[in-house]
């Protein structure tokens, strides 16, 4: 598995674990040799689990990661919208080259299935709602376009050479673990912690859906017999504007603050989302896949969480 050490892969890690699985993770080298959020897991975990250390920018590395494995699941990537327009090009050279390699190297090894991670901002805004797998494509930043570029190079492998993989498409997870900078953190640390609430739009709305749900999608998407050469996407059909998101926050914590609107861009006007909202039919027709977690549910999970760590919480998403 690449990206065991961020948000998804860890708790997909576990879950793996629990199942009875052997874990190799492919962790991007660092000098002190951590590994992300997986050092927050029971201590099973690591003793089912095997670490290469490397980088999908290194095709060798990619190479020993992969040989003697069954199936892949590939989450590693460089996420963080913002910075994709800062460097554009390393988004591209890990994004896009390190799939090619990860393909590459699946089909130099026979593995049975490559489980290949999408993202719904390949879409841009939606045209029309509830949004299928046919939706139109959208790079409306450079993280996007490099996530179609991956997902072409994965789908013209299956084409080209028969390469077991499957596209998923998971719409904006969220639970414990994520990054701070995404909109979810944001306001429930703001939420708890803050006298005032700082925001920028209230009115984009989102399909949101809570990493245990997500993790079920990605070991279906690892073993249901009708997926191999697919292309599908999942989320709960049901979407919730920040505005509605901050509500629901402050009713669940029990603490009113002022809302204060900036109008600081991360991103361009022009790249804007404002709205994302998924049709799951397919995956939920060829796996039986449904969401479990409701939205009120799954953010008193994250102010929980919250809660019970130290403030700063001090940890940014690991990307492997």
């Amino acid at each position: 598995m690449t990206g065991a050490g961020g948000f998804i892969g860890s708790h997909l890690t576990e879950r793996l674990v629990a199942e009875g699985a052997k874990v190799r993770v492919f962790l991007r080298y660092n000098s002190q040799s951590r590994k992300g959020w997986l050092e927050e897991s029971p201590a099973e975990v690591s003793d089912r689990t095997e670490v290469v250390w490397g980088d999908l920018k290194d095709p060798e590395a990619v190479r020993r990661a992969v040989k003697g494995t069954e199936i892949v699941f590939h989450l590693g990537a460089l996420i963080a919208i913002p910075f994709s327009y800062q460097n554009p090009t390393d988004f591209f050279q890990t994004n896009v080259m390190g799939t090619l390699h990860m393909v590459n190297a699946c089909r130099e090894f026979g593995i049975a299935r490559l489980v290949h991670t999408s993202t719904s901002e390949v879409y841009g805004t939606a045209q029309q709602v509830p949004m299928t797998e046919d939706h139109p494509q959208t790079a409306q930043s450079p993280y996007s376009a490099s996530k179609i570029g991956a997902d072409r190079v994965v789908e013209s492998f299956t084409l080209s050479f028969d390469t077991p993989a499957v596209i998923l498409r998971p719409f904006n997870t969220y639970g414990p673990r994520q990054s701070e900078r995404a909109v979810i953190p944001t306001i429930v640390k703001q939420v708890l912690f803050d006298d005032m609430l700082r925001l920028g739009s209230l009115h984009p709305t989102r399909d949101f859906t809570f990493v245990t749900d997500t993790v079920e999608g990605f070991c279906l998407a690892g073993s249901a017999e009708d997926l191999t050469g697919q292309t599908v996407h999942f989320g709960t059909g049901k979407e919730i504007s920040i505005g509605d998101l901050v509500e629901a926050a402050m009713r669940i914590a029990g603490r009113r603050i002022p809302i204060i609107r900036e109008d600081v861009r991360v991103r361009p006007a022009s790249s804007e989302i404002d709205r994302l909202l998924c049709d799951s039919s397919r995956f939920r027709r060829l796996t039986g896949w449904t969401p479990k977690v409701a939205i009120e549910e799954g953010l008193k999970s994250v102010i929980d969480y919250h809660k019970s760590r130290p403030r700063p919480a001090g940890r940014e998403e690991f990307v492997v």
